[in-house]
């Protein structure tokens, strides 16, 4: 995610500017990105890898139905937690909607903070090809029966990725194998390859980061609140449902634990620990992410002036973007 390159040979000058909302979780992202919707005519594209599940509201801080009143949403609840879903179709399905936004005359706004979803946006797609389910539920199942045995199975078949792997690494061995089994090519050949961006247009990138102390009580605010709201019954509902942690969507902080207590295995005071816990901790790790894109400009949003001086910086980029970088809806 270091560069914004655009392709099919176009300049910087010419191409589309999308504005970009990224950051950790609980930073005010959903609340910024209303907001210059609402100034500048503009929708949003949510970039959350866990908000585009259906069922999934409270434990993954979708925008609340009056949220979603406020500035139309897009890529939420467009799959079900049984559903693979990956990067890949997260960026074609949104480069779609960028051009039908478009096409209404209204400014595109992505706001998330799901790095690989948005790397996969900006910067394109590896010519990997999507998994059939039944040959990534059968790695997945044999990982949980013998990981050493599928790890030296991925060093005979690529060596490259496997040395570059910790031999605990479940999640990128199995994707590794996957990958040869469904296209019959080594991973590390595959990433050698360009990319395939999905669409054209020149990111103007902004960053929300505050003091680490202030983000994570808001983390610790928002669990609270979550379990106000009902997220325990939420997860009742997904169990009802026939859905449990052993999906990928579901085996994340706020779900897991919850299903836990369910289960008897936790009690609900050591769940929401955890759950605050490992909410910090991805909160971590998306600053780590974030910070390794050059271009993005940063921003305090507990600042007073913050939303005015954000909302300076995109009309700035979509006026130095030219007339193509324009649209019908900006002032």
């Amino acid at each position: 995610m270091r560069s914004n390159s655009v392709s099919g040979g176009s300049t910087a000058a010419n191409v589309p500017i999308l504005p970009v909302i990224a950051g950790p979780t609980a930073s005010g992202k959903t609340r910024l990105g209303i907001a210059l919707a609402q100034a500048l005519g503009g929708e949003i594209i949510s970039a959350d890898a866990r908000q585009i599940y259906r069922h999934m509201d409270i434990g993954t801080a979708k925008p609340t139905p009056d949220e979603q009143a406020a500035a139309r949403h897009h890529m939420i609840d467009v799959a079900y937690p049984h559903e693979a879903y990956s990067a890949g179709r997260f960026a074609r399905e949104a480069a779609e909607t960028i051009g039908k936004i478009r096409q209404r005359g209204r400014l595109p706004i992505v706001v998330g903070g799901a790095g690989f979803y948005l790397d996969a946006l900006q910067r394109g797609l590896s010519p990997i090809p999507e998994i059939p389910v039944e040959i990534r539920t059968h790695l997945q199942e044999a990982a949980g029966g013998d990981l050493p045995a599928l790890y030296r199975r991925l060093r005979e078949v690529d060596p490259e990725t496997a040395e570059r792997l910790h031999p605990q690494d479940t999640q990128r061995i199995v994707r590794a194998l996957e990958v040869w089994e469904t296209a019959g090519e080594r991973l590390s050949d595959l990433q050698r390859r360009p990319r395939q961006r999905v669409g054209c247009w020149r990111a103007c990138w902004i960053g929300l980061t505050m003091d680490r102390a202030v983000l994570y009580r808001r983390i610790e605010d928002r669990v609270d609140r979550m379990l106000e709201d009902g997220l325990v019954e939420e997860v009742q509902g997904l169990q009802e449902r026939g859905y449990g942690a052993w999906l990928k969507p579901l085996n994340t902080f706020g779900y897991k634990e919850i299903f836990g207590v369910l289960n008897g295995g936790l009690s609900l005071k050591t769940a929401v620990e955890q759950i605050k816990q490992g909410t910090r901790r991805y909160a971590k790790r998306q600053l780590t992410w974030f910070r390794r894109e050059s271009e993005i400009a940063w921003f305090d949003p507990t600042a007073p002036d913050a939303e005015d001086r954000v909302l300076q910086r995109v009309r700035e980029a979509l006026q130095q973007g030219g007339a193509s970088g324009r649209h019908a809806g900006a002032p």
